[in-house]
């Protein structure tokens, strides 16, 4: 991270906080500070309560929950601007997730009590922070029911649309290699199965992994999600 940028510097570039005023973005740039986390390091950790609301600069974070016998699932995977921390500092009850650094991750950390000032001091701010847990619940929703209703085809299917952009051609398509391991803690199967899926949907033209390494999703792998 650049010491070149200010506290407040930073704060422009995160759309959290571009709804704040002049003078209200200045006390905040006096509140955060700024944390690195190395790759494999946890932001915030599932059952703990959290202190602080921490938003990505840079890199890049997997929310991840476990049972009591270790059995993972990935719930999602977070990006410059987005932010964690906000549910336990609104309920005040434990973090339902663990969120762990996929690579080196630079953060801003606002406490507790100048993060619940910004809520009660603007409304536009606690709009945006609204927003955002609906858009969770939505997608919660979706997983729910793609988990009971959709066979594995259907959730592999679901996983992978979810991570595909758009290229200038118009293409669907997945720029980074994901893991059959990850898709499998995404779908809720064995890594054996979604293996097994994943070549089929090749050998089908459902998908299509160019000598980039880049995946090609045709559309017709709608059909199955």
């Amino acid at each position: 991270m650049s010491t070149m940028l200010s506290n407040l510097d930073l704060l422009r570039r995160v759309p959290l906080f571009s709804l704040l005023t002049v003078t209200q973005a200045e006390v905040i740039s006096g509140a955060v500070t700024k944390q690195r986390y190395k790759r494999g390091e946890v932001l915030v950790e599932q059952g703990q309560k959290s202190n602080a609301l921490a938003i990505l600069l840079t890199g890049r974070a997997r929310v991840m929950s476990a049972d009591s016998r270790g059995r993972e699932v990935i719930l999602a995977t977070l990006g410059p601007g987005d932010y964690i921390g906000e549910m336990s500092i609104i309920d005040n009850e434990p973090h339902s997730a663990t969120v762990r650094a996929e690579v080196q991750t630079d953060v801003l950390l606002l406490g507790r009590a100048d993060f619940a000032r910004c809520l009660a001091e603007n409304a536009s701010m606690s709009l945006v922070v609204m927003r955002g847990l609906v858009k969770r619940l939505r997608h919660a929703d979706r997983k729910i029911e793609s988990l009971a209703l959709l066979d594995v085809y259907g959730r592999v299917a679901h996983a992978l649309l979810e991570f595909a952009v758009q290229d200038a051609q118009g293409q669907w398509i997945i720029r980074e290699k994901i893991s059959r391991q990850d898709l499998a803690k995404m779908v809720g199967a064995s890594r054996e199965m979604v293996s097994r899926v994943m070549k089929d949907l090749e050998e089908r033209a459902f998908i299509q992994t160019l000598p980039s390494g880049v995946t090609l999703l045709k559309e017709r792998l709608n059909s199955l999600n």
